[in-house]
């Protein structure tokens, strides 16, 4: 978080929305000079939109505890909102995993958009994978320049653990909208997953970081089809 928070000091407001952290955040988010406010959970794409409610600035820059601007898109941020040409803007995230910066496959660009106008754009209701589109739907979402830098610190087993957690909210998700399941989605989205970004888009050239995320995120399609097949042989099931 400290390297998140001196990223953003350029911003006229910093605020942390918190969901009942027992660590030290909330004495590390003050000492940064950000407004510390506690939000029980609401799911990931509810959580990020209150805390967009609460900000007292129209424009928003999104970020989780582990990313944060490299200097490139710092300067490309400020610059941006010097005269807004859009009201949303995406910028590419690098990833960090297994001690390796991703740069290509599905790692790199991992294009989100975080830098937007509430006023014409907002957080998806979405309980996995949220992610900011503009109110009016066919409104261009600019881009940026410079990476926003992902490197979080958890070890593979609670990366893998919480990847379990998503295919099951994205399960569920699947199953209230009536998608149904077929061996068809069992096989062919890993295997269309692997030959996009390992193959085409080259994954194969992070070495063995690249292909442990790209087997995991093959698992992770199939995993979540697996389990909306379960729900939607077992009607009510949770």
């Amino acid at each position: 978080m400290p390297a998140c928070l001196a990223s953003v000091s350029f911003a006229d407001e910093i605020l942390v929305l918190d969901s009942g952290s027992v660590d030290d955040t909330g004495s590390v988010a003050r000492s940064a000079g950000a407004r510390f406010e506690h939000q029980e959970w609401l799911g990931f794409g509810p959580q990020k939109q209150e805390a967009v409610r609460r900000a007292t600035h129209d424009w928003i820059l999104a970020l989780d505890a582990d990313e944060r601007l490299s200097p490139a898109l710092q300067a490309a941020i400020i610059a941006a909102l010097e005269a807004p040409a859009h009201g949303a803007y995406r910028m590419a995230r690098m990833n960090r995993f297994f001690g390796r910066w991703l740069r290509h496959g599905e790692g790199y660009p991992d294009w989100n958009t975080r830098l937007f106008d509430r006023r014409r754009a907002r957080w998806t209701d979405d309980p996995v994978h949220e992610h900011v589109v503009p109110i009016v739907s066919s409104e261009p979402v600019g881009t940026l320049r410079g990476d926003l830098l992902h490197e979080s610190a958890e070890s593979l087993e609670r990366y893998l653990a919480k990847q379990d957690h998503y295919t099951t909210l994205a399960a569920r998700r699947l199953a209230e909208r009536g998608k149904r399941v077929s061996w068809f989605n069992l096989v062919g989205s890993p295997l269309a997953r692997f030959v996009r970004f390992y193959v085409v888009r080259g994954g194969w050239r992070d070495g063995v970081p690249g292909l442990v995320h790209i087997a995991i995120g093959c698992w992770t399609s199939f995993l979540k089809y697996a389990k909306a097949w379960d729900l939607q042989r077992t009607p009510g099931k949770e």
